[in-house]
This record gives structure tokens, sequence and C-alpha cells, in this order.
């Protein structure tokens, strides 16, 4: 994969970020705001650091709920992979800390919210913004397998729209750093890739496949293989069942883009750089990466 197609400028670093990361931290260092969203182990707030005056997103767990759940060596990887990834479409981790009871991820605070909420908002995207979100995704994950870091669970649920509109991937608790294939079954049953669904080894093409899944559910408000029961989802996923249902109404180009990427042999997925390159993309996406309604 020609990681050196990856032209996205990374995001310079302020001041007040600078700030946010440099120190060990406490509770008292912020003011704590309004819940911004609650999750598996704690709930996440908006916070002012008292210092800088940078807003973050603070997120709180519980320690017996992790370790009820034996996530803890989970949440450490997450943690070591996230807080050194710098990509304007990847949502930053500044620093933790943790006391008795609690641990505390400080992030960055996008301030457009859940991607998940507005898509059920509009029940499907025009092809505009869905081709301006999938390549800034595909930016994004370039950048991460530039460095050897697979995501494993691209979905709407994972993501958030910053002030300018741009997208962020956000929860990195299934990604992994690895030099080799693995063979983990990760990430949710609807975006699964068929080598994950047979249990074979998989590499990073797995969110090639997730993005196509992704891309579908943008224009069409469902995931492709979505059925009744798991084991039907499952079956389609293997398959690679595709239909393009009728409405919404969807072009061509788009359909082509998809077709490309929800490929069973992982090897002749469409490559994220040649993604940037389709013509559906060239055509639809924007190239400031931002969408503005």
């Amino acid at each position: 994969m020609a990681i050196a197609a990856e032209t996205q400028p990374q995001e310079k670093a302020t001041p007040e970020a600078a700030a946010v990361e440099k120190k060990r931290w406490t509770l008292n260092d912020f003011d704590i705001g309004k819940p911004l969203g609650r999750g598996k182990f704690g709930h996440v707030y908006l916070a002012r650091e008292k210092r800088s005056n940078h807003i973050v997103a603070l997120k709180v767990l519980f320690k017996s709920q992790l370790q009820q759940s034996q996530v803890e060596h989970q949440l450490r990887r997450e943690v070591e992979i996230q807080s050194h990834l710098r990509h304007p479409n990847i949502l930053r981790l500044y620093g933790y800390f943790y006391d008795q009871k609690r641990v505390y991820l400080i992030l960055e605070y996008a301030a457009k919210g859940e991607l998940y909420k507005e898509l059920q908002k509009c029940k499907y995207f025009s092809e505009r913004r869905a081709a301006t979100y999938v390549a800034s995704l595909a930016r994004a994950l370039i950048y991460c397998h530039g460095k050897h870091v697979i995501h494993r669970d691209i979905k709407p649920e994972n993501l958030l729209i910053g002030a300018q509109g741009e997208l962020k991937i956000a929860d990195f608790g299934w990604s992994v750093h690895t030099f080799n294939r693995r063979r983990t079954m990760c990430g949710t049953l609807d975006y699964l890739p068929p080598e994950m669904v047979e249990s074979v080894e998989h590499d990073a093409s797995v969110d090639i496949w997730s993005l196509g899944v992704l891309c579908y559910e943008f224009l069409y408000g469902v995931p492709p293989f979505e059925a009744k029961e798991h084991s039907d989802t499952y079956r389609r996923i293997v398959q690679v069942d595709l239909k393009f249902p009728p409405k919404p109404a969807v072009s061509s180009a788009a359909k082509d883009l998809i077709s490309q990427m929800l490929v069973k042999d992982s090897a002749q997925r469409l490559p994220l750089h040649k993604l940037l390159e389709h013509s559906w993309i060239v055509q639809n996406a924007d190239p400031s990466g931002t969408y503005r309604a």
C-alpha cells in the first residue's frame, strides 16, 4: 500500500494542547461541565483545564467495571495507541490519570457530537456528505496503517464530528499495533469482514471492508448485510450477498466504489490510496475534509 499517497497535513499542537499534555493530572485541575455521553464503563463530561482554559472531554471509567469485564489490558493498549496518533481525523488523547476508583482519559472535545446520532436523525446522507466522510476516514486509516495500527472497529458509533464538521475516529478499543497478521475476532457483527467471520488470519485490509460497509450505511441508512438472525448476517457476509435497493437513489459510481471495497479476497479490495482517486470521491468529496450542511 502506497503510504506516500498520504498528503493530508498533520495537525499542529496548539500551545493549549501542549499544556494539557505535559504534566501529571488530578481531578482538581479541571472544572467539570455537562455530561456528553455514557459508555459501557463510565461517562464522558465536558471539562475545562483550569490553567490553560483548554476545553476537553473527560472520559471517566470505573476500575471495578473494567476489572469485572477483564478489559484493563485492552484499555492500556487503546491509550498507548491513541496517545501517539496525530491526524486531523483522529480524536486526540492528551493524557490520562487515575485515583483509587476511577481512570480518567483527557480527550479532544468534538463539538458537534456523535455521527451515529446525526445519521439516525438524517436517516441517510447525501453523496457529497458521504464521500467527504469516506475520504477523510481513508486518509486517517492510511496514516494508521503507515504506523502499523489496524483499527478493526470502524462504525458510526466510533466516529465524532468536530467543530468545523470534520469527522474524527474516536474509539480505539479494538485497535492493535502489529507487524503480523492476526486471528482475533473483534469488532461489531454488521461490520465484520468475511475473514473474521471464518476465523482466518486478517491484516489491515479489514479496515477497507469496514469502510465499505460504512459507505453503504451512509448512503442507504442500514448496513449491507443486516438480517433478522445473527446466523443470516454471518452467511450474507461470507457470501458477500451485496444488494443495492432502489431507494434511496444512489449513483452507479458510489455502488462501484462500494463493490470494489466489499470483496471477499482481502488482497483484491481497493487500496485506500486508490479509493481517494476513485471518480465518485473526486467528484463528491469536499477537498477540505469538512462537511458543512
